[in-house]
């Protein structure tokens, strides 16, 4: 049985290297392709929740990294993970984000049909194949993990243990949230922004920020925002609110509004509480939802952001209140922080950029390019490669590390 890697935060030490990683690794083609292949196709990534598709014949899909993932409930009422292509030619099964199938998922290119859990019923004119077994070819099924209601895929096996291992040191948070007893508000959102993913992840890793930064997360609860840093990438921050009656009129009225539900812990009732799940999941814990985000790298210079907000089953006229106020401020700290990931990641080309050095304050942005460093070491140069030789550095130096 698998134990969690890391139970305990890391200590920031008194003496560290401040530097992040080098500019290059931000708009380098080659290294882009290592981490598609070395992070977000071997690890685990959020695919929503099971309440997102409640029904059999309810699905999920999403594209991460060249590959495309199916997630579906059968008839039996169980939740399955498969890659989103057809075994015939590789068409998408399933062409929509979200969607519901009668019975039978049928391809659209040449009309193959699939039963629910994935098997083939039949292909279309089956004389024209020969000798073809249709056991051989259901769908190819993907690494399906479901933890406090969350779904999570992996395309390839990877160095990350089950989910519940992996976000051992957050079981309170996930429990208390009720995390999986939530309902979906809405439908999984989805953006771009013209940034590589790890600017997005460096911005989103550090509160040193909010106080120049996000006006209203300041007012809400800057004064007590802390981070906490794991040394298998995996990050943590918490705030609590309410010390102040707010100044802006999102605040003021959240605060005046936000619900203190007595199931909760009393120490939680006025927290909004952040997971960072490597290499890009975010869950957010507050009062009255549940929450994800995350990055996904559509090519160097551009990202993907997904997410979904969700609330509580019997949610009151009070809690609806206080989840459109939240949402309003989350709305322009995310404008925010697109902006400051603009200006990071276009500072890298600049000849006058030498790097990053890092405050006391942003561990937890060293700790997320520690992990990076780990899987990728060429990624501790300082100095570009040139780009054909890229992947055989990184070889050379992964061989070469004991």
């Amino acid at each position: 049985m698998n134990r969690p890697l890391v139970t305990k935060p890391r200590p920031v030490p008194e003496d560290w290297d401040r530097r992040g990683l080098p500019g290059w690794t931000y708009h380098s083609k080659a290294l882009f392709e290592l981490e598609k292949r070395e992070v977000f196709q071997t690890h685990w990534q959020i695919a929503g929740h099971v309440s997102d598709i409640p029904a059999p014949g309810d699905y999920l899909t999403m594209d991460i990294a060249d590959e495309r993932a199916l997630v579906i409930r059968g008839a039996d009422g169980v939740v399955r993970g498969f890659h989103n292509l057809c075994r015939h030619r590789g068409a998408r099964v399933a062409a929509e984000e979200k969607g519901h199938c009668k019975g039978a998922m049928v391809c659209p290119f040449h009309g193959w049909v699939y039963n629910l859990d994935g098997t083939l019923r039949g292909a279309a004119r089956p004389g024209s194949f020969g000798d073809m077994d249709r056991a051989d070819f259901g769908l190819k099924p993907l690494d399906l993990d479901i933890w406090h209601g969350f779904m999570f895929v992996r395309f390839r096996p990877g160095p990350q243990p089950a989910v519940r291992d992996l976000l051992a040191p957050f079981e309170r948070d996930f429990t208390d949230w009720r995390a999986a007893d939530v309902l979906p508000s809405g439908t999984i959102v989805t953006s771009e922004i013209d940034v590589n993913w790890k600017s997005v992840r460096d911005v989103d890793n550090e509160g040193y920020h909010v106080a120049m930064a996000h006006p209203a997360l300041q007012d809400l609860y800057g004064r007590t925002y802390r981070d906490l840093a794991f040394a298998n990438g995996n990050s943590a921050s918490y705030a609590t609110f309410g010390d102040t009656p707010g100044r802006l009129w999102s605040v003021r009225n959240y605060v005046k509004f936000a619900p203190a539900p007595d199931w909760l812990p009393a120490d939680k009732r006025k927290v909004w509480a952040y997971v960072g799940m490597f290499p890009t999941g975010v869950f957010i814990f507050t009062p009255e939802t549940v929450q994800f985000y995350q990055d996904f790298p559509l090519s160097p210079g551009r990202t993907l952001q997904r997410g979904a907000i969700y609330r509580r089953p019997d949610e009151t006229r009070q809690e609806r209140l206080s989840r459109y106020l939240a949402y309003r401020i989350d709305r322009e700290t995310g404008k925010e922080d697109v902006q400051l990931s603009i200006w990071s990641n276009e500072s890298m080309k600049s000849s006058a950029f030498e790097g990053f050095h890092l405050s006391d304050l942003e561990f937890a942005v060293k700790n997320h390019h520690d992990q990076l460093r780990r899987i990728l070491p060429v990624m501790r140069i300082q100095d570009a490669p040139a780009e054909d030789r890229v992947c055989e550095t990184n070889e050379r130096i992964r061989s070469a590390t004991p």
